[in-house]
């Protein structure tokens, strides 16, 4: 005797559609929609957007790649925290020209309501640089961010980040010493929220 097949699920049927919103440093602006079953499987997933398609500017903005986490549901509406700001990989490969020097810098800052960011910070140069002139170079850096970031809120930060604030700050103090071609934040990484906060943060 046959078995009786039983009733295939569909598991689509049972999704609903939420709209993701980015925080409030970026005037909560819609940037997708995901499919969810419930809201506990929603927490923690990252979206990938463009800095254009945050502030629908020039076309420069789309060689910036943003990254936000959903740290809450609420009915059909995500929420969500900034998790990552980066240079797309074309624009880095971009800016590296032969017969200048390319320098680098990493740290771990806080900000006043209890963040802490990794910053890469890079800077390119129009000719080639001795060590001791790209140390110096790097002493600066650390010192604008120093005396900058752990004054900033959250918001404030992040601000600074993408409306390239902080990038303008560190130019200005490297044309006391030497002319550079470009400075920026290659990468900027939440590696841990405020103590209030209970949201995972995923590699």
């Amino acid at each position: 005797m046959a078995r009786r097949k039983g009733r295939v699920k569909d598991k689509w049927r049972e999704k609903r559609w939420v709209t993701v919103y980015a925080p409030q440093s970026f005037n909560s602006v819609q940037i997708g929609y995901i499919p969810i079953t419930v809201d506990e499987t929603a927490i923690g997933r990252v979206m990938e957007v463009t800095l254009h398609d945050i502030l629908k500017g020039d076309a420069s903005q789309y060689q910036y790649k943003m990254y936000f986490q959903i740290s809450k549901v609420d009915g059909d509406k995500a929420h969500t925290i900034f998790k990552r700001f980066e240079y797309s990989k074309e624009f880095l490969r971009s800016l590296v020209r032969r017969g200048s020097s390319k320098i680098n810098l990493t740290t771990d800052i806080k900000t006043s309501d209890g963040y802490i960011f990794r910053i890469k910070i890079i800077a390119l140069t129009h000719r080639q640089l001795n060590t001791s002139r790209q140390h110096a170079l790097r002493l600066i850096a650390q010192d604008i961010i120093n005396k900058t970031v752990p004054g900033m809120t959250i918001e404030q930060f992040v601000q600074a980040t993408c409306y390239s604030k902080i990038n303008s700050d560190i130019m200005a103090a490297f044309k006391k010493v030497i002319r550079v071609r470009h400075v920026g934040l290659e990468k900027v990484k939440l590696i841990r929220t405020a103590e209030k906060e209970t949201v995972l943060l995923q590699a």
